[in-house]
């Protein structure tokens, strides 16, 4: 079963639609969206197994100019 996180990023000021641009292009993100509040992208993304999310996210995302900070919420299933 495929693991799939949110990753809420902050970004550097002017750079919101440089990231997400970036995003849509990185296999394994399967929606990016630009948000209000303390986050200003929230990224989907999806792997094979929990380090596949990590790899994704430490390689590809940390990777993208003006990309500040990332937390990366694991999605559970329950029942």
């Amino acid at each position: 079963m495929a693991v799939k996180a949110f990753v809420l990023i902050e970004v550097a000021v002017g750079k919101t639609k440089d990231v997400v641009t970036a995003l849509q292009k990185v296999s394994g993100v399967k929606s990016v969206d630009a948000v209000t509040g303390p986050y200003d992208i929230i990224a989907v993304v999806e792997g094979a197994d929990v380090n596949t999310v990590g790899d994704l996210v430490t390689r590809n995302v940390h990777a993208i100019g003006g990309v500040a900070r990332t937390v990366t919420c694991l999605t559970v299933h329950l029942g």
